[in-house]
């Protein structure tokens, strides 16, 4: 199989027996190298004395002192932000444990950049040895904000940063951004669309998140993505769940759910205790999924055996921003992982 998501620093850690992810020097060091952390002509002596010294030994301790000695506001601040995620992972051990624990923290304490991140080069792991792109590509919809569109019935996904640069620049960067300025638009560049005939070409251009994803019902899309979400349970709780995508749920004895992002959560709790949802909030969502535990036993007893229902929606500028760890903190298990 070929390499894909090579900018997620997956080569980077150490993977370890049981499939989880150690933090090394080298992980922790590549976020050096970011334009944010990268000293650049302005910067002074302090600063470039810290990142050198960070570049040599990742794991150093830097001090308040250290700190305010950067003369630059912003670069002082996103080394205070760096030093503590640094520590955070550090204290954690592995990408899984530390992602994890940020929402057992009573809040996330980082930026949600850190935490897409995390989740990114978590999923790069988890796939190692897939050979379906469908599903590398549906495990973006996990870390990447998608932009939906909703045409006769067929709900198409692409990523939403891609899509404002394309609309920028016409797909010719610098250079289409340039001919925008002008006021000259832009020859008109289509992103593709995955099918079984141009699969394949996904692991070569996956840096470039310029495939869309069609989440249609019945389709590869949405198949892909229940087989993505039942591994991030058993990855994370070691719990085996079966999930498929349904059209409705009709059900008297509704025992639980799950939102798998803030709107898809507010419309599901309306559901459940009764309120109405209006038609316009019903469009935006765009699949709903039934979740069984292959062992009841490993469910809470009051809702033993039967199904947990989840669904994804859009949001009202037709965005899709899944919350992939609303799996892990909100589903019934017997004992909390």
């Amino acid at each position: 199989m070929p390499d894909f998501w090579r900018a997620s620093g997956y080569d980077l850690l150490d993977r370890r027996e049981d499939g989880t992810l150690g933090i090394t020097d080298a992980f922790i060091a590549a976020y050096l190298a970011r334009p944010e952390m990268a000293p650049v002509a302005e910067s002074c002596a302090a600063e470039r004395a810290l990142h050198g010294a960070l570049l040599a030994e990742p794991r150093r301790m830097v001090t308040p002192v250290n700190l305010v000695a950067i003369r630059d506001r912003d670069a002082r601040e996103n080394y205070g932000v760096f030093v503590r995620f640094r520590d955070w992972l550090v204290k954690h051990e592995t990408a899984e444990r530390a992602y994890h624990a940020l929402f057992q923290a009573g809040g996330v304490p980082f930026p949600p950049l850190f935490v897409d991140q995390l989740a990114a080069v978590i999923l790069r792991g988890m796939l190692e040895g897939v050979e379906d792109p469908f599903r590398a590509r549906a495990a973006e919809l996990l870390y990447r904000t998608q932009k939906v569109t909703i045409e006769d019935g067929v709900i198409l996904a692409a990523d939403e940063e891609t899509v404002a640069m394309y609309a920028k620049t016409g797909g010719l960067g610098s250079l289409g951004r340039l001919v925008v300025e002008a006021g000259t638009r832009p020859r008109s560049v289509e992103l593709d669309v995955l099918t079984a005939e141009n699969a394949a070409g996904y692991w070569a251009r996956s840096d470039r998140l310029d495939t869309v994803l069609d989440l249609s019902f019945a389709r590869a899309g949405i198949d892909a993505l229940s087989r993505v979400l039942e591994a991030w349970v058993r990855h994370f709780l070691g719990a085996e769940v079966s999930i498929q995508p349904v059209q409705q749920i009709r059900d008297e004895r509704w025992a639980w759910h799950v939102g798998l992002d803030a709107e898809a959560t507010a419309i599901l709790n309306d559901m459940y205790n009764g309120t109405a949802v209006d038609e316009a909030r019903m469009y935006r969502v765009l699949s709903l999924f039934r979740l069984e535990f292959r062992d009841p036993a490993a469910m809470l007893a009051r809702v033993a055996g039967r199904p947990v229902y989840l669904a994804m929606a859009m949001d009202g500028e037709q965005r899709l921003r899944l919350k992939p760890q609303n799996l892990l903190v909100n589903l019934p298990l017997a004992v909390p992982a």
